[in-house]
């Protein structure tokens, strides 16, 4: 079975700001020597860690959940009587369960989810004297929050409900020997792939099986400014713009490129090899498929991969970005899409001849309207 498959994607997005920094514009780079637009890799997981294609997939026993607010659900569960799974996408959720004093439920959930993370500085109990009760009840949540976010696996979330049930019939925090809620044989496909990091607990640490680069324009790029202008509806006769503004865009041809050690993938996941296979098909369709949301109804920029190659084999994993130290130019008598395929392809000749590689490859080229997605994933997916 080869250990590494390794992902080059190549996606043409038209004006979009999917990626913003602090400043509201386009994430972007040097390159080459050349300005660069790009899209991180952080954006881009957790777009995929969402998406349908996940979702179809893998399905909720299959896909962790990454939250500050375990504690907040587990307060709302005994405050409100209702069963966790209730109160997790539903905060005001009600029930017919006993409800707990506030008191016996904080200390409850401050329990609980301290095992996944350091829980933030307790609520003062007497509060602001000035602050309303909706303005306190919030504190008392935020109080409840672990302090970085904790990747909650299906199987620990169940572990989670389970206790909050025992202590709501105990009616009171639970026992040290009872805070076993972690687990390391959990099959989260999305953890087993993006991997996890639990300060407090490093033995449930989960090292990432999937290491993704940021995309970035194989060209030049630079944002551009939109200036815009809104109209009153209910000011006809003002000639001028209810609101002005600016925002920033770019467009451009982006290379991605994913590296995936499937062993270590087929490891995190307990060996389920039918389970491997979904994650690697749901990962590969989402990667050419699914992109950040940032701007989406301003700019509705959606766009599948216009090329993607994959690649399987044991040697050392290798970018081919190097295609693209120099800016590709459209040439005269084409299109600058058909010009990078070109030149990736070209860079991989030249490396393989170079390193003596020889991995099996599969690939799909819009522009020629040659193989396909279904192609691609099944290489991807399957063990030889």
């Amino acid at each position: 079975m080869p250990r590494f498959i390794q992902l080059h994607i190549l996606t043409s997005y038209p004006a979009a700001n999917l990626n913003r920094d602090d400043l509201g514009a386009p994430k972007s780079m040097r390159y080459g020597d050349t300005n660069r637009l790009r899209v991180s890799s952080q954006s881009l997981k957790r777009a995929w860690r969402v998406s349908d294609a996940f979702e179809t997939a893998l399905g909720e026993p299959h896909l962790g959940v990454r939250t500050k607010e375990l504690g907040r659900k587990v307060y709302c569960a005994l405050t409100q009587g209702a069963a966790l799974d209730a109160v997790w996408d539903a905060p005001d959720a009600t029930g017919d369960l006993p409800r707990l004093k506030e008191k016996t439920a904080v200390e409850i959930a401050r329990a609980i989810a301290g095992v996944f993370g350091k829980i933030k500085k307790e609520a003062d109990a007497k509060g602001d004297k000035e602050a309303s009760g909706v303005k306190k009840r919030e504190a008392l949540l935020e109080s409840l929050e672990i302090e970085q976010l904790a990747h909650v696996s299906h199987e620990e979330r169940q572990a989670v409900a389970a206790l909050t049930e025992a202590c709501r019939a105990a009616n009171k925090a639970p026992e040290a020997e009872a805070l076993t809620l972690l687990r390391a044989d959990a099959k989260a496909a999305d953890i087993a792939m993006f991997g996890r990091m639990l300060a407090a607990s490093a033995r449930f640490n989960v090292e990432a099986a999937v290491q993704v680069a940021h995309a970035v324009t194989v060209h030049k790029a630079v944002a551009e400014d939109d200036f815009f202008t809104a109209v009153d509806d209910l000011n006809r006769d003002d000639a001028g713009a209810g609101h002005m503004g600016v925002s920033e865009f770019g467009a451009g041809l982006y290379y991605l490129y994913v590296c995936i050690d499937r062993a270590l993938l087929a490891q995190n996941l307990e060996d389920d090899e039918a389970l491997v296979q979904k994650a690697l098909a749901a990962l590969t369709t989402a990667a050419c498929t699914v992109a950040p949301t940032g701007k989406q109804a301003s700019y509705a920029s959606r766009a599948y991969a216009c090329f993607a190659l994959a690649e399987k084999g044991d040697d050392t994993p290798r970018s081919l970005s190097l295609a693209f130290l120099k800016p590709v130019e459209a040439p005269e008598n084409g299109g600058i899409g058909e010009e990078a395929i070109k030149e990736l392809l070209l860079t991989k000749e030249k490396i393989d001849a170079v390193y003596g590689l020889s991995l099996a490859a599969e690939s799909f080229d819009v522009f020629k309207g040659e193989g396909s997605l279904a192609a691609l994933c099944e290489h991807v997916a399957k063990d030889a």
